[in-house]
């Protein structure tokens, strides 16, 4: 029986996947080649670096990705635990201190006694070894080649984007309050427009200077993670209804601002705060100014500006099965955002998921996939669905579960608690 596997990847997946083969006695040989070239969005040392926003988003079980944290809690899910520890308020959301978490992962990592930790790239996707690809979507352009000889160039992309994030001494807060949508704490500071002031901000942003995208055939945006400006240059509506919408945030007064920019607290020692749902392609001199023209923000002084970035992700659907194995090569598997799920907990899961395949794969043992009626099962059969002709990268929503058609409910709150109910249900059974 084969007992070593190597992991390429030091993030979410690769780190999720290296635990849980380790608990398993399985010997990790873990390759992470940031310490010696980082890719453009880098900028910490340690493993799990979360790059965009800080927060696994709701632990609300009337949502997907909140029943999702429920599974993986049952699945004893390495990279949620170390979440849940570095923890920071942020309403209704899991939101932590990136680096107390990135560090915390990082630990735990390299003082595992079954892991063994490889500062290099990774290259020789030709081995008969069992072999883990949790690269992320920003690989080397080496390893890219190699990947796409492995695969035969059956690979898609699309663009991903970061937001800014601000000190919070900075913000002027005689022009700014605390307020969250769904609970009383001051995990968000809110930046309110009136109606005029809103008119100004959307013309500012639809008329100004954007990164040249280099190499990019077509401007294809994960849904998920539109810029701002892109987002302004639809409609004004759309930015009402999404980023700067001002529902449930009234001001001290209760008064409703016409519409809102949210910041989101960012570390434990309540310091920085990243602007919600203003991921941006904006130059830093245009995200500089238009930002700081913001109440409040004229100031403000700016640790992170949002940047763009391509984001590789394979054709899932044609080269993998419901283990993240390939078909065609039986000892290689893939986890995390190259497969195309979509978000930092969709990651981590799938890096579960790949550990369960490779520990039945070098075990010989009958795999099981994991119950469609769950989050987790539901998010891995749309990914590998041989159907799908043309992979969109997915984040865990409730529309990928399955429910008969003659069930009834009375309210959408009644048919997510169905659903929640259902999935645990089902998850504390197949473990």
């Amino acid at each position: 029986m084969i007992m070593k596997v190597t992991i390429v990847g030091g993030g979410l997946a690769g780190c999720e996947a290296a635990w849980q083969l380790a608990q398993n006695g399985v010997e990790v040989h873990l390759y992470e080649k940031k310490k010696v070239n980082k890719n453009e969005i880098q900028s910490l040392e340690t493993f799990a670096e979360l790059v965009c926003s800080n927060t696994f988003r709701s632990v609300s079980t009337q949502n997907a990705v909140g029943i999702l944290k429920k599974e993986l809690e049952v699945l004893n899910s390495f990279i949620l635990d170390c979440a849940y520890e570095t923890q920071i308020p942020s309403d209704d959301a899991l939101a932590v201190d990136r680096e107390k978490f990135s560090k915390l992962v990082d630990e735990r990592i390299r003082g595992h006694k079954n892991i063994k930790i490889f500062e290099e790239e990774y290259l020789n996707l030709d081995t008969q070894e069992p072999l883990l690809i949790a690269s992320g979507p920003l690989c080397s352009d080496e390893f890219k080649r190699n990947l796409e000889s492995l695969l035969g160039k059956q690979k898609l992309f699309y663009l991903d984007a970061s937001a800014p994030i601000v000190e919070k001494e900075s913000i002027d807060f005689s022009k700014v309050y605390y307020k969250s949508r769904h609970n009383d704490d001051n995990s968000y500071i809110c930046v309110p427009l009136n109606e005029e002031q809103f008119n100004v901000f959307h013309e500012k942003l639809i008329n100004a200077q954007q990164v040249k995208l280099k190499d990019f055939e077509n401007e294809v945006f994960f849904k998920g993670c539109q810029p701002i400006e892109q987002l302004a240059k639809t409609s004004k509506k759309i930015l009402l209804r999404s980023a700067m919408s001002p529902n449930g945030l009234e001001n001290k007064e209760g008064q409703t601002p016409y519409s809102v920019v949210q910041l989101r607290r960012d570390d434990a020692l309540d310091n920085l705060y990243n602007m919600v749902g203003f991921q941006t392609n904006l130059t830093w001199k245009e995200q500089k100014e238009i930002f700081s023209w913001l109440p409040g923000m004229e100031k403000a002084v700016f640790r992170r500006f949002g940047v763009m970035h391509k984001n590789n992700f394979i054709n899932s659907p044609k080269i993998l099965n419901k283990k993240l194995q390939m078909m065609r090569k039986k000892n290689i598997f893939f986890a995390g955002q190259v497969t195309g799920v979509e978000g930092y907990i969709e990651s981590f899961a799938s890096g579960l998921v790949a550990a369960r395949g490779i520990l039945s794969y070098i075990n010989n043992t009958k795999f099981i996939p994991f119950p469609e009626d769950t989050v987790l099962g539901s998010l891995i059969e749309y990914i590998t669905n041989p159907k799908h002709k043309k992979l969109k990268p997915m984040k865990s929503n409730m529309g990928l579960i399955k429910i008969d058609q003659e069930l009834k409910f009375e309210s959408k709150a009644e048919k997510n608690e169905f659903i929640y109910k259902r999935a645990l249900e089902s998850i504390k059974r197949f473990t």
